[in-house]
């Protein structure tokens, strides 16, 4: 395979840096940003190198994309969008403030990246962008508003943009995993206790079972898969002469996707009541 130039951002950990190991790996030109510069050390003893990146800053994308393109000598073949988190919580107990910290990370900033990668890629007449979505983004579960809906602007935003780029030889694809195996519950704790005040929400009851749930060491449900599947399928819209539209990965997102086609909504409700009832037990 000829050497192909890729940015993964999101790398401190779980699909990140395993994507950034095993394309490393297999033969692509890595650049994988980190937040912070502490979080380089595990990525630098595999060669890879490291861009700091934080997605809430239109200046710190700015530069880091002139840094990635320096260092690409202004050629890129590939974006993986994976850098995202999740903000729990019930929907009312949600501030503007959190909901726009929500967005400026998981779309606002994903889109100024990509939208700086698609003026590049329109100039070599090809490239592809990979978003990491979630199943999330095809269906919504309770206390996990704002991070639905930022999975849905993300989908929206790629669907259309597979339109508007239909003759320019840019590929977009869509991966929704389920429960995959990183530190996204345990990021998704920190955000709980700066940002939900748990005491005076009509909520209280089911966010001491959350807590459970959310600080538990392991897989916190049936169906998690390693970071490797979603390699899995980044590799095949990298590669493939026919990139998918859509990846699923793990058993919960193929169920519910196809749940939605085939069920009313009322239906689906109440089989999604029935998870968010059931792991906040």
């Amino acid at each position: 395979m000829t050497t192909k130039n890729i940015l993964i951002t999101g790398c401190s950990s779980g699909i990140g840096f395993c994507a950034a190991e095993q394309l490393t790996k297999r033969g692509y030109n890595v650049i994988a940003t980190i937040r912070q510069q502490q979080d380089a050390r595990k990525l630098d003893q595999l060669g890879i190198k490291t861009v700091i990146l934080d997605l809430e800053n239109s200046q710190s994308i700015d530069q880091a994309f002139d840094s990635v393109m320096a260092i690409f000598d202004g050629k890129i073949d590939a974006l993986f969008n994976n850098a995202a988190y999740g903000q729990p919580g019930a929907v009312e107990d949600l501030s503007r403030d959190v909901l726009r910290q929500q967005f400026e990370v998981n779309v606002f900033g994903t889109q100024q990246l990509t939208n700086l990668v698609i003026a590049q890629m329109r100039k070599q007449n090809a490239g592809r962008i990979v978003y990491n979505s979630s199943v999330l983004g095809l269906v919504a579960m309770a206390y996990r508003g704002a991070y639905n809906a930022s999975k849905y602007a993300i989908e929206g935003l790629a669907d259309t943009l597979r339109l508007e780029l239909s003759n320019t030889g840019i590929s977009i694809s869509l991966i929704e995993p389920g429960p995959i195996t990183s530190q996204f519950r345990a990021n998704a704790f920190i955000k709980y206790q700066q940002h939900i005040d748990k005491d005076n929400s009509a909520h209280r009851d089911t966010y001491h079972a959350m807590e459970q749930r959310l600080s538990k060491q392991g897989p916190a449900t049936p169906f998690t898969l390693p970071a490797q599947a979603v390699v899995d399928k980044l590799i095949h819209a990298l590669e493939s002469k026919h990139p998918k539209i859509r990846y699923y990965v793990t058993f919960p997102t193929y169920l519910l996707a196809s749940l939605k086609r085939l069920f009313p909504q009322r239906w689906l409700d109440k089989i999604l009541l029935k998870i968010a009832n059931d792991e906040n037990k």
